[in-house]
């Protein structure tokens, strides 16, 4: 499985349930990696998309623990277990698990590959990723070139578990 996010140099991923920035070539990068596959996140996250709506042209897994939450074109879980039982219906290597902060933590240490674009600025934030840097078990196996986007520098990193 595949974890993917934007984080700043602290690995903050949001505030106030929004993303930190939104850089066109971040969300063209998501947009290529993710249509066509599994999207897992939050309820949380799932509503801070426009409308409230899932991703198009993605198979979405919302996991929340209110049972009576109902969403058209989404499926919903309300436990971890169900959430694992959904996902073998699916190819692990076409699953992206895309936030927020708490499904990533629970979903972390289940995933091999993670797509990680590291904005060099610190933000104000409240939400944040797993640092992958802190962590033995991961190691960045591609980088890009330094992006720039206005003053902002940023690089597409991917870290993969340690076989």
């Amino acid at each position: 499985m595949n974890l993917i996010a934007a984080v700043d140099k602290n690995w903050a991923i949001g505030l106030n349930n929004k993303l930190l920035v939104s850089i066109p070539e971040d969300m063209k990068f998501f947009r290529k990696t993710t249509t066509g596959k599994v999207v897992v996140m939050g309820r949380k996250t799932l509503e801070s998309f426009p409308n409230g709506l899932p991703l198009k042209n993605r198979v979405n897994i919302v996991l929340t623990s209110d049972v009576n939450y109902k969403v058209k074109d989404a499926i919903i879980v309300h436990s971890m277990e169900e959430l694992l039982d959904e996902l073998k219906k699916y190819n692990s290597e076409d699953i992206y698990v895309i936030g927020g902060e708490s499904i990533y933590r629970q979903m972390v240490d289940l995933c091999d590959v993670a797509h990680i674009t590291k904005i060099d600025y610190e933000y104000q934030a409240d939400s944040y990723f797993p640092n992958l840097d802190e962590k033995e078990e991961w190691e960045i196996t591609a980088d890009s070139e330094e992006q720039t986007y206005f003053d902002l520098e940023f690089y597409f990193l991917k870290y993969e578990k340690k076989k």
